[in-house]
């Protein structure tokens, strides 16, 4: 990945990037007071799964014994006695989440104290088959399972901001547009002309060119945003911009 997609200069305000963060909206979710909370928080689990799943493979589990204990971890701890005692102070999100898995798997060695499937809890509806063969193309031997874990979670969080660009672009009803110029998102090189590009489209290559620019700007600042949620003081963002770009990048 090139460093233009994560450009200082892209960043919104601080205002509007740290109004809500993933922290208050586990905490929130902890309270089990609010309906919109515990969807966010779903969708939260939704997003950052894979990473702690991928993990716990990397440590030794089995396929169905790992989604069982990220399925615990998520429909008991993270939303009772584990978030009861978080403090958004001490670490980064990711690392909170790493840390309860690693407690979870601690506490449950026996297998028969785990959450299983259909247990009597609410299980959030996850693609496990997908994960695992996402799982099965991770090199073998490269990563250790902190490192598998970190990887995961840099892709999960530029995968989020992604589809929550394609998102806009087709609210806005310009998903063709998106599907045409979404090569050059990540400052890929352009093999494509701007002219094929501004045919398919029917518009001008100067608009073509301008439409990529505003992609591009908006896709950093989207990403940056994601980064941004995962933080509780703003003043650590640029020093988890770098931390990505060399988790990627590595």
């Amino acid at each position: 990945m090139s460093a233009p997609l994560l450009e200082k200069d892209s960043a919104p305000s601080a205002g509007s990037r740290f109004t809500t963060t993933h922290w208050s909206v586990v905490l929130a979710a902890g309270s089990g007071d609010s309906p919109q909370a515990t969807a966010a928080l779903e969708q939260l689990c939704r997003t950052y799964w894979y990473p702690l799943y991928a993990f716990v493979r990397r440590r030794g589990l089995s396929p169905e014994d790992a989604q069982d204990l990220v399925q615990e971890f998520f429909a008991r701890r993270l939303a009772k006695d584990y978030v009861a005692r978080a403090d958004p102070q001490k670490g980064k999100f990711r690392s909170f989440l790493l840390a309860g898995v690693e407690r979870l798997l601690c506490d449950e060695r026996d297998k028969a104290n785990r959450l299983k499937r259909g247990g009597g809890q609410t299980v959030i509806s996850l693609d496990a088959q997908a994960a695992e063969d996402r799982y099965r193309l991770e090199p073998a031997d490269e990563h250790t399972p902190e490192q598998l874990y970190e990887r995961s979670w840099a892709t999960a969080l530029l995968e989020r901001a992604a589809r929550r660009l394609q998102e806009e672009y087709a609210a806005a009803g310009k998903a063709e547009l998106f599907e045409q110029l979404t090569e050059f998102r990540l400052d890929v090189a352009e093999q494509r002309a701007y002219a094929d590009v501004a045919a398919r489209l029917g518009l001008s290559e100067s608009a073509v060119k301008s439409a990529i620019h505003r992609l591009r700007q908006r896709h950093q600042e989207l990403v940056r945003e994601e980064i941004a949620q995962t933080l509780a003081d703003p003043a650590e963002l640029e020093e988890e911009v770098r931390y990505l770009l060399r988790v990627i990048g590595g």
